[in-house]
């Protein structure tokens, strides 16, 4: 992948954009030509060649006589319509969907159209009535003259024109401008991650901070073999069928039995990403008002922007949200319906909101008529400090809860859920059935087992351990080789925001230490505006030897702007 292949790609989706903007203000502006030109159409029709057979134009109402014709030569042709078809002149093609082979034998045909022949009979008299004279209708089962193929008969389906309507063709301008902003972003992810790896460097193999994932050598393979085996053996129809979009039953009342809420309050999704899909699906409407953090998760703001959302950025301080900026963004007129948070060791920054903030952040929702959403998939990740309660179970009516097993059992097994009130639950029960029926059984099955046999609990204690490891690796790392650097060392999660000192150009940083094999996501990325100078650095999937070569080889990249 190149910089030419991606510029030509956008600038390709950008033409479609434009050509379907005037596909629309054309199709918003009727004429009365446009009108006629569609009568002109179906009354042509009848007169397309089909293959194999010759056809003429419609003639104008009236026309001179035809020339006598000589006794010794056979009498003109005349077609089905009682018009003269001269065999010598090669018609003009028309392009005509109906004049097709059609791909059925027993398509319908439009009442009034000749009717192909059934079986071979007597010459039909080719004489034809006087010029200008009515036509009598055909006689049925007349088959065609000699000298003429019968013509295809037309089916219903070709009398109307197919094509988008306008509400499709909104609908795959939307898909294209979103494509448009996930091509730019997965660019630049994408080159941090594999673009450094095909450049010949001599600081030694690739390092990347770019992406939030446990390292193989802290995911619990044997554990999860045992588990999927289990699941086989104790429940072989539950793990094989489709299921219900709830998800896996025994799951599903695990969870509930963790959050101590009712399972009918629970849905179990493929992924916490999903899970926030479907919950944005359910409650944000194009022009909707929702709070963010900012930061904020990427993946996000994509998909809230692409919903049409208005989007606040309340700015995060180190012990979470500033619910006084946000007290009065409220008090000012703002009327969001939805805040999303993400309380524990927040993607990207790494700050957790503290207990006082959570509970400024509950009432403010009650008092303005929002919904807190809790996206906490890091919240078993604590390595250091005292745990906190979720909102959820400080205000079950207000908070909906999304959580993943990515984070605690492994990246792969792609399952994650939803808590909230049952009406709201069953709602996106019913949106989860008709996006595809069921979510994946065996995964969740699989979990199941790995959560109930408690290997999940050993695993969390073998992945914090190792994150306590790293994190503190890459905070004395940076502050040995990159004072410049400023940040909160974080007690849990994945991530650490790195700040650096104003002028900065982060893009230029990007690509000098992609040169030197290293790569992490820039700032930019979390933030709607702003953030020149930040980036987010993941430690979760180096090591502490991987951690201090690639923040050497970062440090000298910044030496080198």
């Amino acid at each position: 992948m190149d910089e030419q292949d991606i510029t030509r790609t956008i600038q390709e989706l950008e033409r479609k954009l434009a050509e379907f903007e005037r596909t629309l203000r054309t199709m918003a502006t009727p004429s009365p030509a446009g009108a006629s030109s569609a009568a002109g159409e179906e009354a042509a029709a009848p007169y397309a060649a089909t293959p194999g057979s010759v056809a003429a134009p419609p003639e104008p109402a009236t026309q001179p006589p035809p020339p006598p014709q000589p006794e010794d030569e056979p009498p003109p042709v005349r077609s089905g319509f009682g018009r003269i078809v001269d065999e010598s002149v090669e018609p003009p093609a028309l392009h005509d969907e109906a004049a097709a082979p059609s791909p059925r034998g027993d398509a319908t045909p439009i009442p009034g159209a000749p009717t192909p022949p059934l079986a071979a009979g007597p010459a039909p008299d080719l004489a034809g009535p006087p010029l200008g004279a009515p036509e009598p209708p055909p006689p049925a089962r007349t088959p065609p003259p000699v000298h003429e193929p019968a013509p295809r008969p037309r089916t219903l389906a070709a009398q109307r024109p197919s094509g988008p309507g306008p509400a499709e063709l909104l609908h795959f301008r939307e898909r294209l401008e979103r494509a448009a902003r996930d091509l730019t972003h997965d660019y630049d992810e994408l080159l941090g991650r594999l673009s450094y790896a095909a450049m010949p460097t001599t600081t030694g193999p690739p390092i990347s901070f770019a992406r939030g994932a446990p390292s193989l050598d802290i995911v619990d393979v044997e554990g999860l073999k045992e588990a999927a085996a289990r699941a086989f053996e104790t429940d072989p129809a539950g793990t094989t069928a489709y299921g219900t979009s709830i998800g896996y039953p025994r799951l599903r009342s695990w969870i509930a039995d963790r959050h101590g809420v009712e399972p009918a309050r629970v849905l179990v999704t493929n992924g916490s990403m999903q899970a926030d899909a479907f919950l944005f699906e359910s409650l944000v409407s194009a022009g909707d008002e929702v709070v963010v953090e900012r930061p904020s998760y990427d993946r996000t703001l994509l998909s809230l922007r692409g919903r049409g959302a208005q989007l606040h950025a309340v700015e995060l301080q180190p012990d979470g949200i500033d619910t006084d900026a946000l007290a009065t963004l409220l008090h000012g007129g703002a009327r969001p319906k939805l805040a999303h948070i993400i309380p524990n060791f927040q993607n990207p920054a790494g700050y957790t909101l503290s207990l006082p903030k959570r509970q400024r952040l509950l009432a403010l929702a009650a008092e303005h008529g929002f919904v807190v959403f809790e996206d906490d998939p890091y919240v078993a990740l604590r390595f250091s400090g005292e745990s906190l309660p979720t909102m959820l179970s400080m205000d079950s009516e207000r908070v909906v809860y999304a959580s993943s097993f990515s984070k605690t059992v492994c990246p792969g097994i792609r399952v994650g859920y939803l808590v909230g009130p049952t009406e709201l639950i069953a709602r996106i029960a019913k949106l989860a059935t008709n996006t595809y029926i069921s979510p994946n059984m065996v995964a969740q099955s699989i979990v199941y087992e790995f959560c109930a046999s408690g290997a999940i609990d050993r695993s969390i204690e073998t992945v914090k351990q190792a994150l306590a490891e790293r994190a503190a690796t890459l905070s004395r790392s940076l502050r040995s080789e990159l004072p410049e650097a400023a940040f909160v060392e974080p007690q849990g999660g994945y991530f650490m925001w790195v700040t650096l000192p104003e002028g900065t150009e982060v893009h230029r940083l990007f690509d000098a230490a992609a040169e030197r094999g290293v790569a992490f996501v820039k700032g930019t990325d979390f933030l709607l505006e702003g953030g020149e100078n930040t980036l987010r650095l993941a430690y979760s999937g180096v090591t502490p030897e991987q951690i201090e070569e690639g923040v050497a080889r970062l440090a000298d990249a910044y030496r080198s702007l």
